[in-house]
């Protein structure tokens, strides 16, 4: 860490999209961050902030960082999406028992850690832990991770009974990446698959997924610890795309500035031109307010309705990523041809932006029937508090 790695996370993170927007070609082309990237996101403080601060770590909150990912997505969407998820894989790992966390943090807080987030995979139980094979699709930053945390289905107590799902902390000696990442958008996430053959991981480096769903914990009473993943939503990847289209429309304004018609008049004189940037702009200040009611939620600055809680942050993240694809898409068709070239970041946040909404965590219409349902359920004054109307 730099003498600096004590400042605010937001003070940092300019710095950050300045170092990932010079370097976001270059990411795109090997498919994966350049150390310089990795090394200034490390610096600023992503990897540590939610790490408990008994080791080291800032036990952050979520609206300080949605708004530095948010930052750096203006430079580079696959850096803000490396941040954000190496900063919640850290959250998770909080969970582990506290010799896992030892072991995890050994190096101090600033070890980067990825997440398979979605059950993949073999575990089998043996003597003092269990033994992984298989293979985990789309890990963003495996490449430089220390660390991984596999998903993975287990019997669960009851024979008969549904199966559990459990956490396991892997180092990266134990893992081998197979490169499968070659997408239209968000090339420099390095999202490749995860290769584990008869690994052995200790009971300590484990733990169940319904600990992070409840926010239990077991060694850290701090707030981004004990809140349950439901009032998070999809805050790790909708943050990065509040970044992206900020960007887009940056570039985009930009261009209309200094662009001139076939006429000779200055295009951003145009009422098309003006209302096109006001719709877009306005549709991004829109999904911010949404992504940053939930972050306030999931900080405990702010309270959601009664019963809201568990379905209205999924609700507004995916809301805000539908706006934010709109948003972009709007400005992108009217670029005009520049637009598409390959050295121009409108393009390339255009096609990050919409890449990047198509993760499961950004559908809208499982979080939407989720919240319609709850909203329909017939309990008394539940549209009421939500402000709509009975």
């Amino acid at each position: 860490m730099s003498e600096h790695s004590n400042a605010a996370l937001g003070a940092r993170a300019s710095h950050v999209a300045e170092v990932a927007a010079r370097g976001a070609r270059a990411a795109e082309t090997a498919r994966r961050l350049s150390p310089e990237v990795v090394g200034a996101l490390v610096d600023a403080g992503f990897a540590r902030h939610f790490v408990p601060r008994a080791h080291g770590g800032a036990d952050g909150g979520f609206v300080e960082l949605s708004e530095a990912v948010a930052r750096v997505g203006e430079g580079c969407a696959a850096a803000a999406w490396t941040a954000s998820l190496a900063a919640y894989a850290a959250r998770y790992a909080a969970f582990l028992p506290e010799a896992g966390q030892a072991d995890v943090w050994a190096d101090g807080p600033d070890t980067l850690i990825a997440g398979a987030l979605i059950p993949s995979g073999k575990a089998e139980p043996t003597a003092g832990g269990w033994r992984l094979t298989g293979a985990w699709s789309y890990i963003s930053g495996v490449h430089v991770a220390a660390w991984v945390l596999a998903c993975a289905s287990v019997p669960g107590p009851d024979p008969d009974g549904p199966a559990q799902v459990r956490f396991f902390a892997v180092p990266r000696h134990d893992l081998a990446v197979e490169e499968t990442w070659f997408p239209v958008g968000m090339r420099g996430t390095g999202s490749d698959t995860m290769v584990l053959t008869d690994v052995f991981v200790p009971e300590q480096r484990s733990f169940p997924r319904a600990a992070v769903l409840a926010g239990e914990a077991p060694a850290s009473r701090a707030r981004c610890h004990t809140v349950p993943m439901q009032a998070v939503g999809a805050l790790p990847f909708a943050a990065p795309l509040l970044g992206a289209v900020r960007g887009a429309l940056r570039t985009w304004t930009a261009r209309m500035s200094l662009r001139t018609d076939v006429r000779g008049r200055a295009v951003r004189e145009l009422r098309p031109v003006q209302t096109t940037l006001a719709r877009a702009a306005g549709e991004a200040d829109a999904a911010e307010l949404l992504l940053l009611r939930t972050a306030r939620v999931a900080d405990g600055s702010e309270s959601a309705p009664e019963g809201a809680t568990a379905v209205r942050g999924a609700r507004d993240t995916a809301l805000a990523t539908e706006l934010l694809v709109t948003a972009v898409d709007r400005v992108f068709r009217a670029g005009g041809t520049s637009g598409q070239a390959e050295t121009d970041p409108l393009q390339r946040f255009w096609r990050d932006v919409n890449t990047a909404a198509t993760h499961v965590a950004l559908d809208f219409e499982s979080s939407g029937a989720a919240y319609g349902a709850w909203a329909l359920s017939g309990r008394e004054g539940a549209l009421t508090q939500e402000g709509g109307a009975r």
